[in-house]
């Protein structure tokens, strides 16, 4: 049996096995399965043969004791064929860790996914404030510093075919909440050279992100800081030294991945990863 999604054709059962991989992963704690029953929606003897199967060839774990269950080795081994991801974490390492002992913020690098942006890298602050973002975790890219440089790189045919009958959700009272407010930032985030979240998806934090190229001069990543408004309102961290850094560390990451300084143009593109 197959599902039509754009056109294509999506076998149903292998979208139910990465839905039930995918929710893991937010999960790290385990889910039950009346817990999957119920986020997931499926016919309870569907899943329990896909929980079992998962399980078999070593994609999901259980825990006898708890009954939870949890992405399994085999997951993991598969992600470390995502060598591009490696190497970029691998590179940046330095850079975060430099830019985190320069401003004692957290810093953090992402890719984009669809609409998406995804944390494929984190450093935390010394201070007690934690974020509650972690590596793995995706946010929708429209309200966040990093997801909105990311998507400023894309063609503009690109971006609005990503946004296509697309929901724009409001989290805070700064939330862009449409498409055309989106258009307007991202022309400013081109212009700039980075980009700025203040309280859009999370009150109180401010962020700014610069964009990552590789060799090509493509936008492959982008490198953020984030800090407690508190903060900057009592000026214990100043927004425009956090501005010029996290433009520095994107530039000098740039660099070590092979980017010359010079593009072909002022919208270089992203490696489409629409899913």
């Amino acid at each position: 049996m197959v599902e039509k999604h754009s056109g294509l054709s999506a076998v149903k059962s292998a979208s139910r096995v990465l839905d039930v991989l995918e929710l893991l992963a937010q999960h790290q704690q385990g889910l039950t399965f009346p817990e999957l029953v119920e986020l997931l929606g499926f016919p309870k003897s569907s899943l329990h043969a896909l929980l079992w199967t998962l399980h078999d060839r070593g994609w999901v774990a259980l825990d006898e004791d708890t009954r939870r269950y949890r992405t399994g080795v085999r997951a993991w081994e598969a992600g470390q064929g995502f060598v591009h991801g490696v190497d970029l974490v691998r590179v940046a390492d330095r850079h975060l860790r430099n830019a985190r002992a320069e401003l004692d913020e957290t810093v953090q690098l992402a890719i984009l996914d669809g609409t998406d942006v995804v944390y494929v890298a984190k450093v935390e602050a010394n201070h007690p404030f934690q974020l509650v973002s972690r590596v793995g975790m995706r946010l929708p890219a429209y309200a966040t510093g990093l997801g909105k440089v990311l998507l400023a790189a894309l063609p503009p045919a690109e971006l609005e075919a990503r946004f296509e009958a697309f929901n724009f959700e409001r989290f805070t009272d700064r939330t862009l909440t449409s498409f055309a407010d989106l258009v307007d930032r991202l022309a400013q985030i081109r212009k700039d050279g980075f980009g700025e979240d203040d309280g859009e998806y999370t009150e109180g934090i401010f962020c700014v992100a610069a964009p990552v190229r590789d060799h090509t001069g493509a936008v492959v990543a982008a490198l953020s800081c984030s800090a407690p408004r508190p903060r900057l309102d009592a000026r214990e961290v100043d927004p425009q030294r956090i501005r010029e850094l996290v433009r520095a560390h994107g530039h000098a990451l740039s660099t070590d991945l092979g980017w010359s300084g010079a593009t072909s143009g002022t919208n270089p593109r992203i490696p489409s990863t629409r899913r």
